[in-house]
């Protein structure tokens, strides 16, 4: 008795899965509930139409299917269900499952209702509502999440009303010639990976991931820096960790190079950005070039990009955080001006576009790091 009732399941989910607008997820998802289903729910003869419910229930990409099958299992009654799986030999049950999903069953709205509800047991009802609450959550929380993105484009792209939307197409264009002046003529930035062998694997792997979201910034820049990683070694941790976790990075807009900055520009023209640096960073000039560390350090040692560039024998400069920003109290009284280097790259970008330090910082400087940007009135000249 319950090898038919597990073919008679498998055939009728099995005529289900092979609807045309059945996707791989939803086939993937009702075989996942069947092995389940069949150890647990198949030890009575009501309890396969029972499960057969539940499974086409759960399943919404195609419901006006569902609802013909769910129509077809109401017109049992618990004497004919018994009758059915009782029948001789599986291929009787194969021709019965032979059903015309394309002819709905004449009979009465209120009778087919009441009896699909009889078969339905509280629990089943209560899974299904449930269900229900979290697939409408998750179609309110994917279109508000769609109108943030939209709103978010239209926001960088400073649209209006009377400027054109732009297709994907122009907008890839657009910012490939960007990328591409920038790598003749733009703002140069260097970040130092010549610190990677004090790093720890998973440190390795947060720096990759920060290159990563520093070239994400690059492309959408009005006006992008030209990208350079130095010391960036072939063979080394942190080049095979870039290619592992950042798709086409060797495609990247960027200069790759094992030398070192001072092999590709003089040392007056170089700045390397430290914040135990004495001097701040008051603007920028196309005449020098501007080096980050690539440094991801968890236990904290003092003063290692500092150290980097008096080895270089280069000049110093800090972001004017201390002039544009202000110790914030807060529960844990901490305060820090360590930041990763695709933040100082934001801050750095801004200001190039905009000419501002306190929009820059107030935009990119990390809320947790215990500083609020302080009011220009209050800024000292």
């Amino acid at each position: 008795m319950k090898n038919i009732i597990t073919f008679t399941l498998l055939l009728l989910i099995a005529k289900f899965c092979t609807c045309n607008r059945a996707t791989n997820e939803t086939r993937a998802a009702i075989l996942r509930d069947i092995i389940f289903k069949l150890n647990n729910r198949t030890n009575s003869e009501t309890d396969f139409f029972i499960c057969a419910e539940m499974f086409l229930k759960k399943v919404h990409e195609n419901e006006e299917f569902v609802g013909r099958i769910l129509r077809w299992l109401s017109q049992f009654n618990k004497r004919e269900t018994f009758m059915l799986l009782t029948m001789n030999g599986v291929s009787d049950v194969m021709d019965l499952l032979h059903i015309d999903v394309d002819t709905d069953v004449e009979e009465d709205g209120a009778s087919r209702a009441s009896r699909a509800d009889a078969l339905c047991s509280k629990n089943v009802s209560r899974k299904q509502r449930h269900w229900e609450r979290q697939l409408a959550a998750k179609k309110s929380k994917r279109k508000e999440e769609k109108q943030r993105r939209k709103l978010n484009r239209e926001h960088k792209l400073g649209s209006s009303a009377e400027s054109p939307q732009l297709s994907k197409r122009v907008m890839k264009a657009i910012t490939k010639e960007r990328l591409a002046e920038a790598q003749s003529a733009g703002l140069k930035l260097c970040i130092d990976l010549s610190m990677t062998d004090r790093m720890s694997d998973k440190e390795i792997s947060r720096l990759a991931g920060q290159l990563r979201r520093l070239y994400g910034s690059n492309k959408k820049a009005t006006r992008p820096f030209r990208l350079i990683l130095t010391d960036l070694k072939e063979d080394g941790r942190l080049y095979r960790e870039c290619i592992r976790m950042n798709e086409g990075f060797l495609n990247y807009a960027m200069d790759m190079t094992e030398e070192s900055c001072l092999d590709l520009f003089p040392p007056e023209t170089v700045v390397y950005l430290t914040p135990d640096a004495e001097e701040d960073l008051e603007t920028v000039d196309a005449d020098k070039v501007y080096v980050l560390g690539g440094l991801v350090d968890e236990s904290i040692q003092k003063k290692l990009s500092f150290s980097r560039a008096k080895e270089l024998s280069v000049h110093t400069a800090r972001l004017p955080i201390d002039k544009y920003m202000t110790k914030k109290n807060n529960s844990k009284n901490f305060h820090s001006k360590i930041l990763a280097v695709n933040q100082v790259f934001d801050i750095l970008l801004t200001f190039y576009g905009t000419g501002s330090w306190t929009e820059a910082l107030r935009a990119w400087f990390p809320q947790g790091k215990g500083y609020v940007v302080i009011s220009d009135d209050h800024v000292p000249t």
